[in-house]
């Protein structure tokens, strides 16, 4: 559809147009607490002289009239998901016995979305297409939900319990922060507070307030349209939601459409944005960004309609005309800020409490309550016979062969297997950066897989990472490349000195290969944004529908051990630590120990599906310890047994690539000392934790694989790369009490190498000599000359052990 870009009826022109039209006076008049300003009507005017004939005209129309309703019957039911046990259809008055004894709902927030959700409907419904839609707010999904109900755009969980009726509704409104929980610890009801895996069409949660500004425009691949829904609170959450025009390109990206319901409220004041100027501060910032900016009257589904139409065509026009030469990148990116009142549609809407209960006071017992419920839903009441035509009108899906709204492109994405090429294998002995394999075995990846778009988040030192190849062939996105540096306008590395922002592309790009690396200390600050990934992939596969982007890993390099020439803000494995906090199904954290191994670690991760992986890799050149075979083992077994002397006193445990040479030393002196010992590489703890569900136990090894893999031994001693009582805690399994001990990062550093940086946390050799002593109920001086020992026990030269 081509749509005008200007707004060619005058007032006297949508008067003339009334009078000589019924039906367009029909709409116009508004519905319920839905009004249309002049500048919508002159708008939707436009738009109607789009249609091809008299009778598309009169279908677009009568859809107009039908959002209008159910707009309005949509902010009936989420009133009514707050509030009332028993809704009734009929439209008569409730009694205090009808309401919930204790309210719950963002209820100001989702009256504020059905407007917006069901003008997203309209324009599907006008055009014969069907957007895929995202929602940051998730926290107003009483709106998705109502109106996909009223709709019959339901998944399998709601569609089974909720139907229009008294019955069903009632079922739906009691369903609402339910808070029930199952035998098997999950909530009895498929509503949530937030978005779900049963929310129709909802592809994340929106529970951190800010992602989907940096995550919408790596989304959808050229063909898609994708209407990302996004709050005036969140704005002030993230930077980097105004870089969008530096990133989005046609040649491999789908049209974008932000939509921002700007209600000027938080949960206890204005918003920063509110309190800075408004929204005529916001539209001056947009276009100073580099986005086209349109205000709209955020209380009519029919503006939302248009402006999303409009937004299509004018972002279409910009593409064509980059094409020809005209215009150059970064094009101007279509931004609606749709103008609301928080909680438009019922009492209390612009007051603090519409964030929350607008009443203020309980239905269930106050009369004036109750009288203010009853006279706002009266206003917003449609009659089911009226719903049924309006809801007919909406459903255009059969006559235009095109899916609901639950299906739309990016719903469930599926990019197709990943052909992962053959390594060639680092011969043993030689030193490789273990970051530097990747490097290699990333481009081979990218190179076998032309059809799947790339994006690799990086938040600065790429090149410091050793992903040199990578950075050369993908090179950095930038509108204006500098000659002689790896940038091209057609890049697909995104960069900027923030964590959030490039793991967003990472996490949106959910149709291609994804890979972000980062210094471990700061990333950390990813976590919030790959901890609502996991969940809501765990979600959908406990609901039946798992998860189908191709699995990747965040890269954490100049590592805790390895960032010696920075001060110890830099170094800290806090990332590693908390996604072993989360489940192994979804989140293995791996530590290879060589190049080979963190190669093949790599390619076999991008086999597997709905998973994000944390891969603690150094990327400092370090000697080749497995060959092929070994570190495919290790990869498939998170473990390998490197030296195993029959009957052995102690079996020693090394976590990351470090550790492991600070073991063979120890291996080496144990030897000497004629101790029988076992060798131990653990790649993934998480698979030798106890599961903690039944999902989690298919991807950790039982009691017997265990066995086989760590033969019973009473003395063990772990080394760890991050803090040891994260380690002891997961590794529990393998604990034996008191004859094994942990060591690891003791929250000592500063500007050291890596020897020091073990030496000053108790990490080396010969500090697990110590340990082996005293698990094995040996004196020190059994394992350690009096000089290493005194070093070990700080009162001695610490180079001793170098």
């Amino acid at each position: 559809m081509t749509v005008s870009t200007t707004d060619p009826h005058r007032d006297n022109d949508i008067d003339a147009l009334r009078e000589r039209d019924p039906a367009f006076d029909a709409w116009a008049s508004g519905h319920g607490v839905i009004r249309h300003t002049r500048t919508t009507q002159q708008r939707v005017a436009s738009l109607l002289e789009q249609a091809r004939d008299d009778e598309q005209r009169h279908a677009w129309l009568n859809a107009f009239r039908a959002a209008d309703q159910l707009a309005c019957m949509g902010m009936w039911l989420v009133a009514h998901m707050t509030y009332v046990k028993r809704p009734r259809l009929d439209g008569a008055p409730l009694t205090a016995d009808d309401f919930k004894p204790t309210p719950e709902g963002h209820t100001g927030g989702a009256l504020n979305m059905v407007p917006a959700y069901t003008g997203y409907l309209l324009a599907n419904t006008l055009t014969g297409t069907t957007r895929a839609w995202m929602m940051g707010q998730g926290h107003c999904v009483a709106a998705i939900d109502a109106m996909n109900l009223l709709l019959g755009n339901m998944l399998p969980a709601h569609a089974e319990r909720y139907a229009l009726t008294d019955e069903g509704l009632s079922r739906f409104t009691g369903d609402f922060y339910h808070y029930g929980v199952g035998a098997d610890g999950a909530p009895l009801s498929p509503l949530g507070s937030h978005v779900n895996a049963h929310t129709a069409g909802g592809i994340s949660e929106g529970g951190y307030l800010g992602f989907a500004e940096l995550q919408y425009v790596h989304m959808p691949l050229p063909g898609e349209s994708l209407v990302a829904f996004l709050s005036d609170g969140a704005f002030e959450e993230q930077r980097g939601s105004d870089w969008s025009p530096r990133w989005w390109r046609a040649e491999d990206t789908g049209t974008v459409l932000p939509v921002m319901i700007a209600n000027g409220r938080r949960i206890d004041q204005r918003t920063s944005m509110k309190q800075s100027g408004g929204t005529p501060w916001f539209r001056e910032h947009l276009t100073l960004n580099g986005f086209d900016p349109v205000s709209i009257d955020g209380r009519d589904p029919a503006a939302f309609a248009w402006a999303l139409i409009d937004g299509e065509a004018r972002l279409a026009q910009r593409s064509r005309l980059q094409r020809e030469g005209s215009l150059d990148y970064p094009l101007r990116l279509p931004y609606v800020i749709a103008e609301t009142v928080k909680g438009f549609g019922f009492p209390g809407a612009g007051s603090n409490a519409a964030h929350n209960l607008p009443l203020e006071d309980n239905p269930a017992r106050d009369e004036h309550a109750r009288e203010r419920f009853n006279a706002g839903a009266r206003e917003l009441f449609v009659p089911l016979d009226t719903l049924q035509d309006a809801i007919s009108a909406l459903n255009n899906h059969d006559q235009h062969g095109r899916p609901r709204e639950r299906e739309h492109p990016l719903a469930d994405p599926a990019p197709r297997d990943a052909i992962r090429p053959a390594l060639t294998a680092t011969p043993a002995g030689d030193s490789v950066s273990p970051m530097a394999a990747i490097d290699d075995a990333f481009v081979a990846v990218v190179r076998a897989n032309p059809d799947h778009r790339v994006r690799v988040g990086n938040p600065d030192e790429m090149r410091s990472n050793r992903l040199n190849a990578s950075l050369d062939l993908l090179r950095h996105r930038v509108t204006h490349p500098e000659p002689g540096i790896a940038e091209s306008l057609h890049g697909s590395v995104i960069t900027a000195l923030n964590e959030e922002a490039v793991v967003c592309a990472a996490l949106a790009n959910k149709q291609g290969l994804n890979l972000v690396a980062s210094y471990e200390a700061f990333a950390v600050k990813m976590l919030g944004a790959m901890r609502q990934e996991i969940l809501f992939a765990r979600h959908k596969r406990a609901a039946g529908r798992p998860a189908q982007w191709l699995s990747w890993p965040v890269l954490c390099s100049s590592h805790t051990w390895e960032n010696g020439k920075n001060e110890q803000s830099h170094q800290d494995p806090t990332l590693c630590e908390a996604w072993l906090g989360e489940m192994n199904d979804v989140a293995p954290v791996l530590f290879p120990v060589d190049g080979n191994s963190a190669a093949q670690a790599l390619l076999d991760l991008y086999a597997t599906r709905g998973r994000l992986a944390v891969m603690v890799v150094p990327k400092n050149a370090l000697p080749s310890q497995l060959d092929a075979d070994q570190a495919k083992q290790l990869s498939d077994d998170g473990i390998l047994c490197l030296h195993a002397d029959a009957d052995p006193q102690v079996q020693l445990f090394a976590i990351g690539a470090y550790q492991l040479l600070e073991m063979q030393r120890l291996s080496q002196r144990l030897r000497e000392r004629d101790i029988a010992h076992a060798l131990f590489a653990l790649h993934a703890p998480g698979r030798f934790r106890a599961p903690r569900d039944a999902e989690e136990a298919q991807s950790v090894h039982d009691a017997a694989s265990r066995a086989r893999l760590v033969p019973e031994c009473a003395a063990r001693v772990f080394l760890c790369h991050g803090r040891p009582e994260v380690f002891s805690g997961v590794l529990r399994p393998l604990d034996t009490g008191a004859r094994s001990q942990f060591l690891g990062y003791r929250n000592r550093g500063g500007t050291l190498d890596t020897f020091g940086m073990l030496y000053a946390n108790q990490c080396t050799w010969a500090h697990a000599a110590r340990a082996v002593a005293e698990v094995c109920g040996l004196k020190p001086e059994a394992l350690l000359t009096t000089e290493e020992a005194d070093a070990v026990s700080q009162r001695g030269n610490p180079d001793l052990l170098r």
